[in-house]
């Protein structure tokens, strides 16, 4: 079982920054794959980011040179770096992992632990 914990959302103006973080609990951290993903108001949950334990990271087209994944394994923290948000990012961003290889499970948003979100606005 992983308990994940999301924290830093927050409201910032349109170009401004924001790092979210998620603590997750269990002794095999470093097996999973962890991934950010976002669902807006009337939209459907999209995946933003993917890191396995090794690898390329994954990013979705939307925020490609913009946000940036890492994780530290010996904290057992996933990060999400936002830089240049637009207002189309505003959403409630959710934490999630997967004990899997490569990214395919993040692409379909079927992941096997979720955090409670966190709630990203940006404003024009």
């Amino acid at each position: 079982q992983v308990q994940l914990v999301e924290s830093g959302g927050g409201l910032v103006q349109a170009g401004g920054s924001l790092r979210l973080s998620c603590a997750a609990s269990g002794h095999t951290f470093s097996s999973y794959v962890m991934a950010w993903f976002r669902q807006a108001p009337g939209k459907e949950r999209e995946s933003v980011a993917g890191m396995g334990r090794v690898g390329t990271p994954y990013y979705a087209d939307s925020v490609k040179g913009r946000f940036s994944i890492s994780r530290d394994n010996a904290k057992n923290m996933v990060y999400l770096q936002m830089n240049s948000l637009k207002p189309e990012d505003t959403a409630v961003y959710y934490c999630a992992a997967a004990r899997t290889v490569g990214m395919s499970r993040v692409r379909s948003a079927s992941m096997d632990y979720w955090g409670q979100g966190t709630q990203v606005t940006v404003s024009s």
